[in-house]
């Protein structure tokens, strides 16, 4: 319980394991059927959890097709318009760099994220791709769309839709990074007074 009326947090398990394993096995298939020139594909993962969902996926559609795109990690950090330059470069260090080893010329990129919400990180993240060259064709894969959108972005695969709140948030953990797969929303509450209000 919160002291003084702090603010504490309570949340919703949306996705568990189980959940989870069949949903980003669905956005491989719809990936797969969707790319008939499926070897064109390659894929970026924008940091954090995007890297370890486009690792996933990538090695579903080798399981469905014989073919594993290549994945990279894609930092939008400093191609974000909503953050000034110090606070851009902190988050950097701690999020980690853009690395990928393949061209994106003429290929479909497809970025991967966990969460969809105001679209500013994927507008970014289109912005940083068109400085390494120029794709045929970029595509969008996200676990879940919390809503909340300020820029007209949409997936074009989509594991799970959210209407969320103001006051909550999604929590996407992944195997690789929280040690557990689950996706949860977590919204602020005030706990009653000792009078109870």
């Amino acid at each position: 319980m919160a002291m003084n009326n702090e603010p504490e947090t309570e949340y919703t398990v949306v996705m568990d394991t189980d959940a989870m394993s069949a949903t980003i096995r669905s956005i491989a298939l719809a990936v797969a059927n969707a790319n008939p020139d499926i070897e064109s594909l390659v894929m970026l993962g924008i940091l954090r959890r995007g890297r370890p969902l486009a690792e996933r996926i990538a090695g579903l559609i080798g399981e469905l097709t014989g073919y594993s795109p290549p994945v990279g990690s894609l930092s939008t950090t400093m191609y974000r318009d909503d953050l000034h330059a110090g606070a851009s470069g902190e988050l950097a260090s701690r999020m980690g760099e853009t690395h990928f080893d393949f061209s994106v010329d003429d290929r479909t990129v497809l970025l991967v994220d966990d969460v969809l919400a105001a679209g500013r990180t994927i507008r970014a993240a289109m912005d940083e791709v068109m400085d390494y060259g120029r794709p045929r064709r970029i595509q969008l894969a996200c676990l879940v769309d919390r809503g909340c959108r300020e820029l007209p972005i949409q997936a074009d695969y989509l594991g799970y839709a959210l209407a969320t709140k103001p006051d909550e948030w999604v929590c996407v953990r992944l195997e690789e990074t929280d040690g557990e797969d689950a996706v949860l929303v977590h919204r602020r509450f005030t706990a009653p007074d000792k009078e109870g209000n």
